[in-house]
């Protein structure tokens, strides 16, 4: 029902309705294929179809998780009356933002499987790690959003912080280019746990080949491992969110 109530609180009164939810994806692709021209200008290689297609793959992943992110660092107090006046599962407020965001995602990435088939990049056996890609990127987006959430609600400072980091992180992600395109310095960025599963993304679904299962397994540990230990943080914080909201 939180969730219902956040989708519906942000397409109400809205002209663009589910537009929206297409739009920030539009915007990062847009910005990539002027990185990507840049780089080929720079190269004298042109500019390919899979390169077009990596990017695009890729940025409706990050436009969630950017979203998703923001929105849940703000959860606790957005609903401040709810924190301090019954008890319930607190935990449930920045996953709702999560999942009402997950609702964007879907709309978007609807839009991106109607690209791919008019594109005719074709499907292999290797799109069956999509739905274990998805499920890392969530558990990692959750985890993100819970702990930030968490942390926003004792230091008010802390969503201003989340904002710069979520503006110029994109730079310190394989979006706009693969880490393969940079050589030895492409595995600092792979070091960001979201840089190889947005890699995987690629991989699976627009070169038709595994992932790297090392690269992915660190990404994998990062997403448990930092979600127990938000679960952790957040039950021992629990108690005093009411006095500190």
């Amino acid at each position: 029902m939180l969730t219902l109530r956040d989708v519906k609180i942000r397409y109400k009164q809205s002209i663009m309705g589910f537009a929206w939810a297409i739009l920030m994806p539009v915007l990062v692709i847009g910005s990539g294929l002027i990185v990507m021209v840049a780089f080929a200008a720079m190269s004298g290689k042109p500019v390919n179809k899979a390169d077009i297609l990596s990017v695009a793959v890729k940025s409706v992943p990050w436009a969630f998780f950017v979203a998703a992110v923001r929105f849940a660092t703000n959860s606790f107090v957005m609903n401040k009356e709810l924190v301090t006046k019954i008890y319930f599962p607190r935990e449930i407020l920045p996953m709702a933002a999560v999942l009402a965001n997950l609702v964007d995602f879907g709309v978007a990435s609807s839009v991106l499987c109607i690209i791919l088939i008019v594109s005719r990049i074709g499907v292999s056996l290797y799109l069956v790690w999509v739905p274990v890609l998805l499920a890392l990127l969530i558990l990692m987006t959750l985890s993100c959003g819970v702990l930030l959430a968490c942390a926003n609600l004792f230091f008010r400072d802390v969503k201003y912080l989340v904002e710069v980091v979520l503006t110029y992180g994109i730079f310190f992600t394989p979006v706009f280019y693969s880490a393969k395109m940079l050589g030895k310095w492409g595995t600092l960025l792979l070091l960001n746990p979201l840089g190889p599963i947005l890699e995987s993304f690629r991989d699976t679904i627009i070169l038709h080949t595994s992932p790297n299962l090392s690269w992915l397994g660190y990404s994998a540990a990062c997403a448990i491992l930092g979600s127990l230990l938000t679960w952790k943080i957040f039950q021992r914080a629990e108690g005093y969110f009411a006095e500190s909201i």
